[in-house]
């Protein structure tokens, strides 16, 4: 799921930095521990192609069954993307919305807050 919602954000844009592919291919391998080429997310960023379902439907019927870690870390990951080439244009802030709302993320998930003591 964070491969094909970091790959999709480079192109939320349409104009896809190699700064974005190279901080994509960090993300994946610091949380999979997979390393993922160039082309691997490129591909990824234009999958939307080939699909019969869009990413919002597919985040839906996943945000049931990711845990509010997974979604924290899919949200924190693809903010510091967006924020990767130092413009923030609105598509981008759009496909973070559409992305959070698709995960039905709470307000503290968004910001990246997470118990650390009970």
């Amino acid at each position: 799921m964070l491969l094909l919602v970091l790959a999709r954000a480079t192109r939320a844009d349409a104009n896809v930095e190699s700064i974005e592919v190279t901080h994509v291919r960090q993300a994946l391998k610091e949380f999979t521990g997979d390393d993922f080429s160039e082309a691997d997310i490129l591909t990824a960023a234009s999958s939307e192609l080939f699909e019969s379902k869009s990413l919002e439907r597919t985040l839906e019927n996943a945000a049931r069954k990711l845990s509010k870690e997974h979604r924290i870390t899919i949200l924190d990951c693809l903010a510091n993307l967006i924020r990767a080439d130092e413009l923030i244009r609105d598509p981008e802030l759009d496909f973070f919305d559409q992305v959070a709302i698709a995960l039905k993320a709470t307000p503290s998930e968004i910001a990246g807050l997470k118990v650390t003591a009970t």
